[in-house]
């Protein structure tokens, strides 16, 4: 991206005004008594974003397989893939995922998260919400739940970034609603996350222009300093927002200064492994993810980037769509639960794999708080462009968890086997899922600071529980 001065300053300035928006008095910045438990089974979260909608049907909780033929009925079907067996018995997963299938018996299998009703389903609202627990908007900015890791926790390796987000550009459509939530909010700058738009290129995240000598660098550097003492952060942010955000600045140089960058160079990598994660953007992000890892970091997100109308966010061609999706993720998060647990490291990484919503073919949100459909689905099918999962589906959504004291070999809740197939046994909703894995890493369900005379929890009012049910 080619900056010149004003957009470097209008940027800067936007930003910064952002982070105000979020910032309190260190005075008044009080965190409970009790934050961190004593137990803990978990050091490290790894966070697959399945981004866009990825329908359960068609991938981890298969249904009736119909087959596309011309003039078929809409309604006749649940399922665009054949169902294949996965090493757990009576357990099948949608055609295309069996590699996944193969690992299911170091994890548990969710088949009952039920999505917030928010009046209306928009994919920036839901993802903000399920990476918040907070829904949109709030009177201050709400932290991303890894800016609440890395708040309570720290960095493992403090070369490392302690909150890592892979594979997601801003510059695409919704960038500004996705930025929303891409922060560490009221917390400061420091906890917010260390962006890496495409792991191909990721060690350009953390060097300094080719060219560019270190002197010259470290000059930049403190020029950069003297424009934020300028800016309206500068001016008028709290003691505490400044702070956090020298800090920030401090610690993405000390990052590239260190042996740890290297982990973000994947070309070290040796090419038989780099092969078979090397499925697109996203499996070069699972490899970085595990690298990472071995070198530290704390919290990971990995996403396939939400773009709006591509990837899982199928609107049209729902069936051909997911066939290359599925080739993206099947190899390299097998290959990923695989390399953690061989290298003894799966015990103390807690693995989720998770997407915003599900997909259906005629039912848009739930049946019992429908939403004006946002996709025309004939009740005839002519066209394979309208065989597939295209509508927004929120009562009946999957989930995968690895590692970190998760239960192996398990399945937690189930969905109806005729339409619509929604959640019939044990619903999980976002807060219990956010103290699911506050719980793993051993913080405090009754977390919260202090924010505008109030108390701001890890979850709504601090009423989220764990689901005790999923960890061994």
């Amino acid at each position: 991206m080619n900056w010149n001065r004003r957009d470097f300053l209008k940027n800067t300035s936007a930003a910064t005004l952002a982070a105000m928006a979020g910032s309190v008095p260190l005075s008044t910045f009080l965190s409970s008594c009790n934050r961190k438990s004593l137990h803990s089974t978990a050091d490290t979260v790894i966070l697959l974003w399945m981004a866009g909608g990825m329908a359960h049907t068609d991938t981890f909780d298969p249904k009736k397989y119909t087959p596309f033929t011309k003039g078929m009925q809409a309604n006749s079907v649940l399922s665009t893939f054949k169902s294949m067996p996965t090493i757990l018995d009576g357990i099948h997963f949608s055609e295309g995922l069996q590699s996944i299938g193969k690992v299911m018996d170091k994890g548990t299998l969710i088949r009952s998260y039920v999505a917030a009703d928010m009046g209306s389903i928009l994919h920036s609202r839901h993802q903000y919400h399920w990476h918040t627990c907070y829904k949109p908007p709030q009177s201050v900015a709400a932290p991303h739940i890894g800016s609440w890791i890395a708040k309570e926790l720290g960095p493992v390796n403090p070369v490392i970034p302690a909150f890592i987000d892979i594979g997601q550009r801003f510059n695409v459509g919704e960038g500004q609603e996705l930025k929303a939530f891409h922060t560490a909010g009221f917390l400061g700058n420091e906890f917010g996350p260390f962006v890496v738009p495409d792991p191909s290129s990721g060690l350009e995240s953390v060097r300094p222009p080719v060219g560019m000598s270190s002197s010259r660098f470290e000059k930049r550097n403190q020029l950069y300093n003297d424009l934020i003492s300028k800016s309206p952060m500068g001016e008028f942010g709290s003691d505490y927002q400044k702070e956090s955000l020298k800090r920030s600045m401090e610690q993405a140089y000390m990052l590239l200064r260190s042996p740890e960058a290297k982990a973000f160079d994947l070309s070290l990598e040796p090419k038989e492994s780099y092969d078979i994660y090397n499925t697109g953007k996203f499996g070069l992000g699972c490899l970085m993810a595990r690298r990472l890892t071995e070198q530290g970091a704390r919290f990971i997100s990995v996403t396939t980037e939400y773009e709006p109308f591509k990837n899982w966010d199928t609107h049209d061609n729902g069936y051909t769509r997911l066939i290359d999706m599925k080739k993206q993720i099947d190899g390299p998060v097998a290959q990923l639960i695989k390399d953690l647990e061989r290298n003894g490291r799966l015990n103390r990484t807690l693995v989720i794999l998770a997407t915003e919503f599900s997909r259906d073919m005629m039912v848009e949100g739930r049946p019992d708080a429908k939403v004006p459909e946002q996709v025309q689905q004939p009740d005839v099918i002519q066209d394979i462009k309208n065989y597939g999962m295209h509508r927004h589906f929120t009562d009946g959504v999957s989930m995968l968890m690895f590692g970190g004291g998760i239960k192996k070999g398990s399945v937690y809740g189930k969905t109806a086997d005729e339409r619509p197939c929604k959640t019939i046994e044990n619903p999980i909703v976002i807060d219990q899922v956010h103290q699911s894995i506050y719980h793993a890493l051993g913080i405090a369900p009754d977390t919260h600071y202090v924010v505008e005379k109030r108390p701001f929890y890890t979850t709504p009012d601090g009423l989220g529980k764990p689901v005790t049910e999923l960890f061994a």
